[in-house]
């Protein structure tokens, strides 16, 4: 399994327009292959939406994405709106759930960390020892590394009722020791960022 996850910048202003002619086509679009979530940004780098497709290996995405372009359902009228345009392939985590439809919350947070060459797996080990107590304070939504794109990133998602239940739950993982996971050998971190999104209508993360 991967999951593709693209990142568009958009013009400011421009989100209502794009979600409705997104609307508008993804009927079509979700008969070839499922849509995983849509997010648009409310803190962070505004102005972007963040949508995430899984698909069984890279051959099914590139067969459905030129079935999709063959038969003229898929991009959206949407490019007018479009500044940039980012495609990361993840791989999930032997503990990442898998991308189906869920009704988990409000608020979600994305968070990226970029690790020196080579981290990848001590962190996947940590993560797993970890986890099974950090979901009992919320869900985790996925967890993933890069596979291409940027490279030796880990992405992991948490889904939230809203921002003030995001923070009492950080703040009760940190005071009771059960997160964050510990630290690699060697400062292996190298840089951290995180958005607050907020699902689409029409996603099937919500």
């Amino acid at each position: 399994m991967i999951v593709e996850m693209r990142t568009y910048q958009l013009k400011p202003r421009s989100l209502p327009e794009l979600l409705k002619r997104w609307a508008e086509v993804l009927p079509a679009r979700v008969k070839l292959s499922p849509l995983g979530g849509f997010f648009y940004t409310e803190v962070g780098g505004l102005n972007q939406i963040i949508h995430m497709w899984p698909y069984e290996n890279l051959a099914e995405r590139d067969r459905i994405r030129a079935e999709a372009v063959r038969s003229k359902v898929w991009p959206p009228r949407i490019a007018e709106f479009i500044e940039t345009m980012e495609s990361k392939i993840l791989i999930p985590a032997p503990f990442s759930p898998a991308m189906e439809p869920r009704q988990l919350g409000n608020v979600y947070e994305i968070r990226t960390y970029v690790f020196k060459p080579g981290s990848i797996p001590g962190v996947i080990e940590r993560w797993s020892a970890a986890i099974p107590a950090r979901v009992k304070l919320s869900p985790l939504v996925g967890a993933y590394h890069t596979e291409i794109g940027p490279l030796n990133q880990w992405i992991h998602i948490w889904a939230y009722k809203d921002a003030g239940e995001r923070q009492r739950t950080r703040d009760e993982a940190v005071k009771s020791g059960i997160w964050p996971p510990p630290a690699g050998t060697g400062d292996a971190l190298l840089k951290q960022e995180n958005m607050l999104v907020t699902p689409a209508p029409f996603s099937p993360l919500h």
